[in-house]
């Protein structure tokens, strides 16, 4: 298992529940044991949820695994069925899954400025977390759920928070224009001052940060930046070894790769999708935790097995007291109504069509009548 976040750790425990009784490896590249990440920019951010509480492993939980941690995996030897890691060592295996996951992209020239932080890691968050405590006037570039989240807990810790968004209008591409302007409108009602349809040049500081320079010749003072522009898929210590690499590991609809008896789940893989009829690599915490039960047991199988059809997929955020829901894929919707609540309100239950059948469907502070949703889109995928 090369990778010991939630995708690894639920294809440890689908492992053992199939019935697998072997040796079980789990390596992670950072010392720590597999923890969750979406409160990291939430509630642990804002110091109303300890490291403790991050654990994905119930106390009593044994999966019979041996854990290498800080352990960096830096090549995959197909002919060997060996895994090489950064400190010369080797791990040998008859079966591999590939669950390493994505990292934070960094801005250009940034390197060794102080005040400038990417949230990915546990810590990131800790790192953040002190800068916010001594406050400040916070720039977040990028105004994807991630940039959105840490404006959002940064503007109820009383910090001054700008937003800067490249795009005209933020999240049109998981949203749509129309509701992506809805939800990033969330910003404007709080007072966070948003910058859209502009990119970022750059910044400037001697040691520290002390501005964000704009494409339009503007700069916006700052004491602290971070840097939410997405992120790219792990997958860099796989080059050379033959297994296919396209936008992430390239995999089956039941997750195995172009290598025999290697899977991949989680941020790095890419699926293909069956009814859309394309590759898709879906980074949401729903698609780390349900699809290794399909990987692992083609992996088990040694072949092909009918994975079934997989749930739409399900993300959600947390900004500014709201809870946005959203399910299914926006792409391809030829319209948008409205089925409950107002935009204005921010309060609006949004489903997406397409020809007339249900594709997506947006929830903000609309949880039942969201699930009752996200449950017709499940039958209908069925």
């Amino acid at each position: 298992m090369v990778g010991a976040s939630l995708a690894g750790l639920s294809a440890a425990r689908s492992l053992r529940k199939q019935g697998f009784d072997g040796r079980l490896v789990v390596i992670g590249d950072e010392l720590h044991r597999p923890y969750d990440r979406p409160p990291l920019s939430k509630e642990f951010l804002a110091g109303t949820l300890g490291e403790a509480e991050l654990a994905l492993e119930a106390q009593d939980e044994d999966l019979g695994a041996e854990w290498l941690l800080g352990a960096r995996a830096t090549g995959l030897d197909h002919a060997r069925r060996a895994v090489r890691l950064a400190d010369g060592r080797e791990v040998r295996a008859d079966g591999f899954v590939i669950a390493t996951g994505a990292a934070a992209r960094a801005l250009p020239g940034s390197a060794g400025l102080a005040g400038v932080h990417t949230l990915r890691t546990l810590d990131d968050a800790r790192a953040l977390r002190d800068e916010l405590a001594r406050g400040g006037r916070l720039v977040v570039i990028g105004a994807g759920f991630v940039g959105a989240e840490v404006a959002s807990t940064a503007y109820a810790l009383g910090i001054d928070v700008t937003v800067v968004e490249a795009a005209p209008t933020p999240l049109a591409g998981p949203l749509g224009e129309t509701m992506g302007a809805v939800v990033s409108a969330l910003h404007t009602d709080h007072g966070v001052r948003l910058v859209c349809g502009v990119g970022v040049k750059g910044l400037s500081g001697e040691e520290r940060v002390d501005a964000v320079l704009l494409e339009d010749g503007r700069s916006i003072p700052a004491d602290i930046v971070v840097v939410g522009v997405g992120a790219r898929p792990n997958v860099e210590w796989l080059e050379g070894s033959g297994i296919a690499l396209d936008n992430g590991v390239k995999c089956g609809a039941d997750g195995r790769t172009s290598l025999a008896g290697v899977v991949a789940v989680g941020d790095c893989a890419n699926w293909y999708d069956p009814r859309a009829g394309h590759h898709r690599r879906v980074e949401h915490w729903t698609g780390a935790r349900e699809r290794p039960d399909a990987a692992v047991a083609a992996l088990l199988a040694g072949g092909a097995v009918e994975p079934g059809v997989p749930r739409p997929p399900y993300f959600w955020s947390d900004q500014y007291g709201v809870r946005i829901q959203f399910a299914g894929h926006a792409a391809g919707a030829d319209s948008v109504t409205v089925e409950a609540g107002s935009a204005d309100g921010r309060d609006v239950l949004a489903v997406y069509r397409r020809a007339g059948d249900p594709v997506a469907v947006l929830g903000m502070n609309q949880p039942r009548l969201f699930m009752r949703w996200r449950k017709q889109l499940a039958a209908t995928a069925s």
